[in-house]
Order: structure tokens, then C-alpha cells, then sequence
């Protein structure tokens, strides 16, 4: 078992260094002078601390080594593989995931946090999150990520989903010993839907994990991939006041009368145009007369096939128009009816064709 002050390398990325410390499982790796939490599981142990290193026999001490006998040399640890270059990984290409600690389980489970560096260049970055009420950013995590290299960020616990509506990811590419192109520097930052963690759907494949994972690109192509967002709020505003202004930089203008064909009647249902004074009537009495004037009309041209007839109702609440939609459906049903042309009539009318 490892312990501080053991050389580990890592098991499943490119890395390594010196225990500093152990808590919960997690060892915290000196690498370069940047402290790496890794789980203490995927740490191998290529050289032990002073305090651990098994003594000598303090006879084999005093006598030395026999005649005609060498001692076999010390056993270097394996060299790490060299990491090779590829043309395609002369573009950045990071993403950040989140994958389930046990799917079956996806309502009460842990997640674990992963920044994969899709790339020939190391990334100095740090991953932030917070609530979408606050202002202020914490820094989950900060260090390096190799080429070629996914990284654990830490676990995250369901309760900690409640700070984390918004999370970013700021980095600097490099290349050490080696001359390299520049790239941008720059903080990607998203919106996350922490609701999509309790959904077994939202959990997919992806190339860089054998397990579905929720992953969010950061930069595809080396270019960052920030998400479109509308404030729908400045958004209406700024509309309002466009339409202030156009009017008060504009004459008034009436709105036309619907266009009429011949073979088409126009029917105004509003109660003002079917009454002069509608005091002492209640929205029922008001529905009542709409209604009987719009069998009205129907019933005096049941004969008249091939007849269109166009009702305005208005938009309103819709009381009207499903009214007249119900006695269509019983009253008037072989008879075919739709929407009217917009264009002409608004979004308030409908058009009844006699067959």
C-alpha cells in the first residue's frame, strides 16, 4: 500500500511524482511542484519512502561481498512510453464530463468530474463553478493537464449540484521544450442542467470513456465552444423600446380593411359590431348573441355549396372561438372549416367552406 513520501506513477495517465499526502482515498501527488489528486488506487509505487525502505543486514554490512560474487544491479523502474505527436492533435479539442459512480442507482449515485485534453499541447486550467444567484466563481480545481490526457477533477456529491447551475473552465495551452504555435487563451463557461444528472437518458457514449457520460465541449477545433444564451428580458425591452421609438419617428396608420373576395362573406363577431350597447349584459349574455349569430349566418346558407364564410372572433381567452369551434363539431359538422388567411384577417378568424 502506498503512503506518503512513496515515488507512485500513475496507472491510467501519463504522470507521477511523490506522495505528499493521503485523505479519503485520494493521494496528493508533487509533480513539478503542482500537487495532483489522484485516487490512491491508481497509483503504482516505483521507489519507497526513506522511513519504509527495508534495511540492511547489519552482518552483510560488516563483511562485505563474498569473493567471486556480484551483486545484481538495482532494478530501474520501466521507462514511461514517449508520448508521439499527431497531426490532428495540432488542434485542441477539450471536454468536460461527468460520469456516474453507478447508473442503477442514478437517483442517489456519485459523479466524478473529468477533463480530457484532446491534444498535442499541455493546459494550465482551472475548473470553477457556482449558483446562477451568486456573482462569484469557487475554483474546483487548478493544475496541469498533459497531452493525450484525461484528468480527475474530484467527486461530486448529489447535494453539491445545487452550486453548480453554471460551470467554466479557464486555460492556457503550452508546450514544454518544444516550439509550438500559439492558441487562444480563454475561459469557456456554460450553463449546466443539473437535472439531466437524475436522468438515466442524459448519461451517453462517448469516444474518451467506456461508461456514458454527460459531456459538455469546451473547445472543438480550437475554437472554445461557448453556448448561445438570450436574455429574453433585454431582449423584450430592447423590442419595446424599438417600437416606441418607430412610433414616435412615424405617422399614425390605420389598419386596413380586410381584403374581400366576391365569393367569400365576412362575418364580425366582436359585440360591438353585432350591438350598440352591451350595458347591464354579463360574458354570457354577450357569448349567448355571438353564438346565435353565428348560426344565424350558417343556417341562411346551407344551400349555398362551395360558400366560404369568414368568422372574426379575436384572439382573446378563446371563449368565442371554441364556441364556434363546438357547433362546428355537432351542430354543423359536414361542413369544412380552418383557419382563415392570416395575412388578411390576424390570427382571430375562422373560415367556414359550405359543402
Amino acid at each position: 500500500m502506498a503512503k506518503p513520501g512513496d515515488i507512485v506513477r500513475f496507472l491510467n495517465t501519463t504522470g507521477g511524482g511523490t506522495i505528499v499526502k493521503i485523505v479519503d482515498g485520494i493521494a496528493y501527488v508533487d509533480e513539478d511542484g503542482f500537487e495532483t489528486p489522484v485516487l490512491l488506487k491508481e497509483c503504482v509505487v516505483v521507489g519507497q519512502a526513506k522511513d519504509n525502505a527495508p534495511s540492511k543486514p547489519k552482518a552483510e554490512a560488516a563483511v562485505g561481498p563474498r569473493a567471486n560474487e556480484s551483486r545484481p544491479a538495482p532494478r530501474a523502474a520501466a521507462p514511461e512510453p514517449e508520448f508521439v505527436e499527431t497531426a490532428e492533435g495540432e488542434k485542441l479539442n477539450v471536454v468536460l464530463a461527468y460520469e456516474a459512480a453507478d447508473l442503477k442507482s442514478i437517483s442517489r449515485t456519485t459523479y466524478d468530474a473529468y477533463l480530457v485534453n484532446d491534444s498535442n499541447y499541455s493546459l494550465y486550467f482551472t475548473y470553477l463553478t457556482r449558483q446562477d444567484e451568486d456573482t462569484d466563481w469557487t475554483a474546483r480545481y487548478a493544475g496541469i493537464v498533459e497531452p493525450a490526457t484525461q484528468v480527475w477533477l474530484g467527486q461530486v456529491m448529489p447535494e453539491d449540484l445545487s452550486e453548480m447551475d453554471r460551470v467554466a473552465v479557464q486555460y492556457l495551452p503550452f508546450k514544454a521544450d518544444k516550439p509550438f504555435a500559439l492558441k487562444t487563451v480563454a475561459c469557456v463557461e456554460h450553463r449546466l442542467d443539473t437535472t439531466k444528472f437524475f436522468k438515466l437518458h442524459c448519461f451517453r457514449p462517448n469516444p474518451y470513456f467506456d461508461n456514458p457520460v454527460i459531456a459538455i465541449d469546451i473547445v472543438r477545433n480550437d475554437l472554445p465552444q461557448r453556448a448561445l444564451e438570450i436574455d429574453h428580458a433585454a431582449l423584450e425591452k430592447s423590442m419595446k423600446q424599438k417600437a416606441a421609438a418607430d412610433l414616435r419617428g412615424a405617422a399614425p396608420m390605420r389598419k386596413p380593411a380586410p381584403r374581400r373576395r366576391p365569393d367569400e362573406i365576412v362575418v364580425d363577431l366582436h359585440i360591438d359590431e353585432l350591438i350598440d350597447n352591451k350595458a347591464g349584459l354579463g360574458d354570457a349574455d354577450m357569448l349567448n348573441l355571438q353564438v346565435d349569430k353565428f348560426r344565424e349566418v350558417m343556417d341562411a346558407n346551407l344551400r349555398n355549396h362551395g360558400q366560404k364564410i369568414v368568422f372574426i372572433h379575436g384572439k382573446g381567452e378563446g371563449v368565442l372561438r371554441k364556441a364556434i369551434l363546438k357547433e362546428l363539431a355537432y351542430r354543423y359538422k359536414e361542413h369544412h372549416a380552418q383557419d382563415a388567411s392570416f395575412r388578411e384577417y390576424g390570427f382571430g378568424a375562422t373560415q367556414v367552406t359550405i359543402k
